[in-house]
């Protein structure tokens, strides 16, 4: 399914009753790929529909989550003793609801319920997410933090295969290297999260630092242009409109290829 992924993607986490605001600003200065969870516990994803009513952009890329129980507090987005499948078929909902469309672009399962491997509600999740997708609720389907082997075994055994993974990038596993590859190889968009704050010694780096003095841009400005170029899609979740429009300048120059390998190995 041939939809266009923002290279650049403004995250919603963290920001509670500010989120209407922070999202509305984040289109103004020129940001059209949005990310979401329907998790009021980390997220407030009706704010995020407050935001697109009254920006009325056409084209914005917004990307939504379907959360385990044990990742929710008590504002749960469905039935908490009703069937896995029913869960995600009312959390589709809601979410339908929250952000005033009739279909969501992007589509991830937030978290596996183990840390190594998928379980068997993990995979009546995935099913009913493809259920949503052949009803036209859905459009692309992914799965955020997730290891190398997860990935492999949702895309070796699913059905409808993800399209999208998005994990907490560290630059000491080489920005998430094995996972980036197993992407690549597949097509699947890999998305990067915490680039900045999982990555503070990076940010502090001489390497980096002669990197900001040749290119007169910050570090923050450097580390999102390194994720793009080696292919990864990159989250902000800025609260500074000048922060986010230094984010959105980020075409207006390039790393050289031996920066670009030098940062990849900068944890080492």
């Amino acid at each position: 399914m041939a939809i266009d992924v923002p290279k650049l993607i403004y995250g919603t986490a963290w920001k509670e009753e500010e989120t209407a605001r922070l999202t509305k600003l984040a289109l103004d200065a020129g940001f059209r790929g949005i990310d979401t969870a329907n998790q009021r516990r980390h997220y407030h994803e009706a704010g995020v529909g407050e935001a697109l009513r009254e920006a009325r952009l056409p084209g914005i890329f917004v990307q939504t989550k379907f959360t385990h129980l044990d990742g929710q507090d008590e504002r749960l987005p469905y039935d908490r003793n009703a069937p896995m499948a029913t869960q995600v078929a009312q959390s589709i909902e809601s979410s339908l609801g929250h952000l005033g469309t009739t279909a969501i672009d992007s589509y991830l399962l937030h978290g596996p319920s183990a840390r190594d491997r998928l379980t068997s509600g993990d995979w009546e999740a995935w099913t009913a997410m493809e259920a949503a997708q052949r009803a036209g609720k859905v459009r692309l389907l992914g799965i955020s933090n997730v290891t190398l082997r997860q990935v492999e075994e949702v895309f070796g055994k699913a059905s409808v295969k993800p399209s999208v993974v998005q994990n907490r990038c560290f630059a000491r596993t080489g920005w998430d290297r094995a996972v980036r590859k197993f992407c690549a190889e597949h097509a699947i968009v890999y998305q990067g999260f915490s680039l900045l704050t999982a990555n503070p010694e990076v940010l502090r780096h001489p390497l980096l630092r002669a990197v900001c003095a040749r290119t007169g841009k910050t570090a923050p400005q450097v580390v999102f242009r390194f994720a793009i170029q080696i292919g990864m899609v990159a989250l902000t979740g800025t609260t500074s409109r000048g922060h986010m429009a230094e984010d959105l300048a980020i075409d207006e120059f390039q790393l050289e290829a031996g920066e670009v390998e030098a940062i990849e190995r900068v944890a080492k």
